[in-house]
């Protein structure tokens, strides 16, 4: 007999950011940065207002019910936030997208991906952009969910200012 599953794709809640703490670890070990991720389960409830604060980043947790396990378990998650385009106006950009290893290939992360896009449908997004890196083999997935690489397409380049040449720049003013 087939086990049935059911995902369900929701907003985290304050008792969920332990998991999803402990996920962005996962996901920062597998992308060969694990001593990258600085920020505590607290900053994480303060960034996603789940404390009543402003909100700068939505967090979605993924859940599974099987026959087997009734209580749902968190096997994934994504953060993103509103960027913008002064081309298109308003964007999501997907921060991360991460599904625990055990539960990949049952169709977790395109559901996942699937649902982020329908949220920033629903927000009245022009676009969703991500950032990958170019060994990550999930770049396959992207291509197959009809994801456009700027990279090859557009020769667009990704850059970052680090907090010690935010300070630099700030004492040149």
């Amino acid at each position: 007999m087939a086990t049935t599953r059911k995902f369900t794709f929701r907003r985290a809640r304050i008792e969920d950011i332990g998991a999803v703490h402990q996920m962005i670890q996962e996901l920062a070990d597998f992308e060969k940065m694990s001593d990258g991720p600085k920020l505590t389960e607290k900053d994480l409830i303060r960034d996603a207002g789940l404390d009543g604060g402003q909100e700068f980043c939505h967090i979605y947790v993924l859940d599974l019910q099987t026959d087997d396990q009734p209580t749902p378990i968190i096997i994934g998650y994504s953060i993103c936030f509103y960027s913008y385009s002064t081309w298109q106006g308003k964007s999501y950009f997907l921060e991360d997208i991460y599904v625990r290893p055990t539960y990949r290939n049952i169709g977790a992360g395109a559901y996942l991906f699937k649902a982020v896009a329908a949220k920033a449908k629903e927000y009245n997004c022009k676009r969703m952009d991500f950032h990958v890196l170019g060994w990550n083999p999930a770049r396959k997935f992207y291509n197959r969910m009809g994801a456009e690489d700027l990279t090859e397409s557009e020769e667009w380049h990704f850059y970052r200012l680090h907090s010690e040449q935010l300070e630099k720049l700030n004492s040149e003013l």
